[in-house]
């Protein structure tokens, strides 16, 4: 900071202590002080007043009252597409720095500064707390998954740009920060990750710009890691969206997806960054996102070394937890790119338990998942748990089936050729079917296995009748759909066998023993 700045944020220190007193005065109460390396918060009981530092920092400019009540009110604005009912709107200050006041409809005077008004959510109610404390569920990312998606599906839409273009504005934000961690002392990491950034460019520009050209880069979050995600009640949703620099938030949806993946990744949760991402792929189904993940999820673990480095040196850095080593995140991900890239099939009747078998294999495995239900209905515009019966078109003619299985195969294509496990959750009770996804692993040249759930009759036609009542998966097989496998489907081969992994579902199965049986077929 120049010496003006300098000046403006130690007035500014005056004004923040000066207006905790103030609202303890008001409230009776103590009033708790957080602080950030670009905002002060003030805490009371039921509210939470941000206040913007007057900072001039190389990604964002508070230094002018007149840019503190525009971000102010662009804070309110865009946050409350996710989270309307946390902002409650931008007050003035008025007053002086030694004797402020937060402003009510009385004060005709001119304001001294601006500060963002929140309900305050209760304590631990972060992500990144419910995660330290043993507390984040599986569950709350899948919902924070589903609205995420539902979010980006609705969010505006990027420009097209030109082929060059479309690479820039992917690119330079990542080397912007590079440079700044490599002048930062330059630690020896940085320059094998701007290595690696530097051969990724030319692979993935005709992918950036296919991705701007169908709608992928929207107005999006910006900022989604642990610590911008909270649970209050039942509803998980993000907050504290980038309002300071558009470039940062006009961003490929699947950049908002990777920050919070690889954010779980640092933190040493891959079963749960899978668990979130297959959730997300499976409600919008933007499988051709994975081919830039990994990239998006190595530029977000420098973003975030690069704010923990301005962090360690705020006012208060003492007091702050030690976070992830973020910039070793990056490094486990460009070591892991491409080499874990093999298909696995599912097989098995109506309520062999392959579903859910298959999701807590990929959490473990770190592998993408397809559902042949799930697609066969995106094809018709249909979401997972409508019913196609309650429709005018039958999904399930031999031309359905086609297309589905094309579908899949062409997503798995698509992750397979990104470096990732792939499975494909199907019944693939057609020897054909099996077929054309074994020949799609040896023309990649990655290892191919089927994965064989088996249940007893009994059990299988329990679950199917009450799937069916419950209503809450996308498979549509009945007791009828279940009594027709049992007649007609082709079983296993001898050379198909050879590959198959078998797993008795009418107990526990032990998934981590199965994950390692999969990983290491060659």
């Amino acid at each position: 900071m120049d010496s003006e700045t300098e000046f403006r944020a130690t007035v500014d220190r005056t004004l923040v202590q000066a207006l905790r007193e103030r609202l303890q005065i008001d409230t009776q109460q103590p009033v708790a002080l957080e602080e950030t390396h670009i905002s002060w918060v003030l805490l009371t009981e039921r509210l939470a007043y941000k206040l913007k530092k007057p900072v001039h920092l190389p990604f964002v400019d508070f230094s002018t009252l007149a840019l503190r009540k525009h971000f102010c009110e662009e804070e309110v604005r865009l946050n409350r597409r996710l989270a309307p009912s946390l902002y409650l709107g931008v007050v003035p200050v008025y007053g002086t720095m030694q004797a402020p006041r937060i402003g009510d409809i009385k004060d005709t005077g001119e304001p001294i500064d601006f500060v963002v008004c929140m309900q305050r959510f209760p304590p631990g109610a972060l992500l990144s707390e419910r995660l330290a404390a043993g507390g984040l569920l599986p569950e709350h990312l899948d919902r924070l998954a589903l609205r995420l998606a539902d979010f980006h599906r609705d969010a505006p839409v990027a420009l097209p740009a030109s082929f060059m273009d479309a690479a820039e504005q992917v690119l330079q934000p990542v080397l912007k920060v590079l440079k700044q961690l490599q002048a930062d002392g330059n630690p020896p990491q940085v320059a094998a990750l701007r290595d690696w950034v530097d051969a990724q460019a030319p692979a993935l520009q005709e992918a950036w710009h296919a991705r701007r050209s169908s709608g992928a880069v929207r107005e999006c979050h910006g900022d989604l890691h642990l610590a911008n995600a909270v649970l209050i009640g039942d509803e998980v949703t993000a907050f504290d969206c980038i309002e300071f620099d558009p470039a940062l938030r006009w961003i490929d949806v699947m950049s908002d997806v990777a920050f919070l993946t690889m954010d779980l990744m640092a933190n040493g949760r891959n079963d749960l960054a899978f668990r979130f991402l297959d959730t997300y792929l499976q409600r919008s189904g933007d499988y051709p996102g994975v081919r830039v993940l990994r990239f998006y999820e190595v530029y977000r673990a420098l973003v975030r070394g690069l704010v923990g480095r301005v962090r360690s040196r705020s006012a208060g850095a003492a007091s702050l937890p030690a976070g992830p080593d973020y910039l070793a995140c990056a490094q486990r991900l460009v070591q892991t790119a491409g080499g874990s890239a093999r298909l696995l099939i599912t097989h098995g009747l109506s309520g062999s338990g392959k579903s859910t078998v298959a999701r807590q294999l990929l959490a473990l495995a770190g592998a993408i998942r397809l559902r042949s239900d799930v697609e066969r209905k995106r094809l018709f515009g249909l979401a997972a748990l409508q019913r196609s019966a309650e429709q005018t078109v039958d999904i399930y003619t031999p031309d359905a089936s086609r297309r589905t299985f094309d579908r899949l195969k062409e997503c798995a294509r698509t992750a397979l050729q990104a470096g990732y496990p792939v499975i494909i959750d199907a019944a693939f009770l057609r020897r054909a079917e099996r077929c054309a996804f074994q020949a799609l692993a040896a023309e990649l040249r990655v290892p191919f296995s089927i994965l064989h759930c088996r249940a007893s009759e009994a059990q299988m036609r329990q679950r199917v009748a009450a799937r069916s009542v419950v209503g809450d998966d996308a498979s549509e097989a009945n007791v009828n759909v279940l009594e027709r496998q049992l007649a007609s489907h082709e079983p296993l081969d001898g050379d198909e066998r050879a590959v198959t992994l078998e797993v008795v579902t009418d107990g526990p199965v032990d998934v981590a023993a199965l994950c390692a049986r999969w990983l290491s077929q060659a």
